[in-house]
């Protein structure tokens, strides 16, 4: 058991249609009272109406919750031309909802865009807001190789960025899981949860422990006191029991 492991649960989790329905807001409640450290607001899943960044920050601010904003922005246009729009959109928006954190991945990042990491750094350098990058479900921004040289690209520049490295995406761009792992541990912030199962056409997410992926050899790489998230389906009629339950699940699990 891993009691100093905080757990966090991705909204989205919970399905766009019954968000949707609810609000972001209200899942941040459900989530406290399920007894999350904290909570991952989807861009996504915002419904765009007035009010509804200053619901989602009241929300967090009364519950005391740890806040991670989700932009589905990409850092880096498909051409490779740096996004800064994109950037700016996503700190806003954490900043609108009171997240300390943002993600986001790195798009269209290529050799040629190295020379814009440095207005990457000048926009992050004034903000407290903290950026980390996520592996996507995309060949360009979650593979191992785009990854590492992305990163290299980092440390030649002097920037410090941490990773939300996601458990399952790597198999959606046909990634060894544990290889990632090996390869990225010591930039890892924050790590998503979420196991595989294949379907005829596509994977899918599920629980860990159904989970047809060696998930406990992956997360044995990876630092343990960083923030760990639930993302993977959480359906029934009494959700808080159910995310309770798999919020005790996570931060019980042996590795």
């Amino acid at each position: 058991m891993n009691p100093s492991r905080p757990i966090i649960v991705s909204l989205s989790s919970f399905g766009a249609t019954e968000v949707q329905r609810h609000g972001q807001a209200w899942f941040v409640h459900l989530c406290k009272q399920a007894g999350a450290d904290g909570v991952e607001v989807r861009g996504e899943l915002l419904h765009g109406h007035a009010g509804e960044h200053e619901q989602i920050r009241a929300a967090v601010a009364e519950t005391a919750l740890y806040c991670v904003y989700s932009s589905p922005q990409m850092l880096w246009t498909a051409q490779g031309r740096f996004d800064e729009d994109a950037l700016r959109l996503g700190l806003d928006d954490a900043a609108a909802i009171g997240a300390s954190v943002l993600k986001m991945s790195i798009g269209g990042f290529n050799d040629s865009s190295i020379d814009s990491l440095g207005r990457l750094a000048a926009a992050l350098g004034s903000t407290d807001i903290v950026l980390m990058i996520e592996n996507d479900q995309t060949h360009g921004a979650g593979t191992v190789h785009a990854l590492k040289r992305f990163f290299a690209a980092l440390d030649e520049a002097g920037i410090k960025l941490g990773m939300t490295f996601d458990v399952g995406n790597w198999h959606w761009t046909g990634e060894c899981p544990l290889l990632a792992a090996r390869s990225f541990a010591g930039r890892v912030r924050y790590v998503h949860c979420k196991g595989v199962q294949r379907r005829v056409d596509r994977w899918v997410a599920v629980p860990l422990t159904d989970s047809a992926a060696p998930w406990r050899a992956v997360l044995r790489r990876l630092p343990t006191s960083v923030p760990h998230a639930i993302e993977y389906p959480l359906v029934g009629n009494d959700l808080t029991t159910i995310t309770r339950d798999a919020i005790a699940q996570l931060r019980a699990l042996e590795t």
